[in-house]
């Protein structure tokens, strides 16, 4: 069988790959793209068949350009996967830490790490736009003065050694992504979450009524997370994660929430999957 393409933000071997392998398992074909625009460009010219796009983390919150992308791209989110944040300092083999002066990572990574960092302030701090990329070019140039702030898996795929572990602030931090097709592939089954994208009726109360129909049919809401309207003042769209564990109740609840909502679109049903 034709292995799934699977288009990733960045290269081999970051975290979006790893995400990919904990969702899809390692026989896939990894589509390596620049930006997460060029993610949903790949899906839509065929040049994939999913995408994996970070959405949220424990520190530094939600993607919001993300979420655009979600609406613009007409995208069908059919899965999620957390991911444990584990940074590693990383290095040439033989490499010791009195030799290093340039310590090279995505910005969100360093600052994930500033307390080992700033033990340290010797080192010149560089930032990428991406943890493996970092690593990769220590191996391609054979940097013996440089290391890297990035995952294990960057260490086994480009040859270096960890010469420390966890070196991250906070030991609790994950990334939430979610997984991408450009259409519906037929229902999850036993789907228990669904995302949501609406904006309300310009009157008082109109979200709580939305809100309020979800709690009466025992629809839990994990999220919310409002962004502006373009070009309109006052008016919002609201992204919505749900989960249930009575499908009925909540397709009666979509039905009675279509009432008080302008622009509603299911972005995706799925299996609830958040084990770190």
């Amino acid at each position: 069988m034709k292995k799934k393409r699977v288009a990733i933000q960045g290269i081999k071997a970051s975290f979006h790959e790893e995400a990919a392998f904990k969702f899809f398992g390692e026989d896939i074909e990894t589509v390596e793209c620049s930006s997460f625009k060029k993610t949903c460009e790949a899906l839509k010219n065929k040049e994939a068949d999913y995408v994996v796009m970070a959405i949220e983390n424990s520190i530094a919150g939600s993607l919001l350009p993300n979420y655009t992308l979600l609406r613009d791209y007409h995208l069908c989110i059919i899965g999620e996967v957390y991911l444990p944040i584990q940074l590693h300092l990383l290095a040439l083999p033989g490499v010791k830490f009195e030799q290093v002066k340039n310590v090279e990572s995505h910005p969100i990574a360093i600052r994930q790490c500033i307390d080992f960092i700033d033990e340290y302030p010797h080192l010149n701090v560089k930032e990428s736009s991406d943890t493996a990329a970092c690593a990769k070019r220590i191996r391609d140039e054979q940097l013996t003065d440089t290391v890297a702030i990035a995952n294990q898996l960057a260490a086994k795929l480009y040859g270096l050694e960890i010469l420390e572990r966890r070196i991250e602030s906070n030991k609790k931090n994950y990334t939430r992504f979610l997984i991408l097709t450009e259409h519906k592939e037929g229902d999850v089954p036993n789907a228990n979450k669904a995302s949501l994208s609406f904006e309300t009726n310009d009157e008082v109360g109109s979200l709580a009524k939305v809100l309020n129909i979800f709690a009466e049919h025992n629809v839990n809401m994990s999220k919310i997370q409002s962004m502006p309207v373009l070009g309109k003042r006052h008016e919002y769209n609201f992204y919505v994660d749900i989960e249930w564990d009575n499908h009925a109740q909540y397709t009666e609840a979509i039905s009675k929430a279509l009432r008080y909502t302008i622009n509603f679109t299911l972005l995706g049903e799925y299996l609830k999957n958040d084990h770190v």
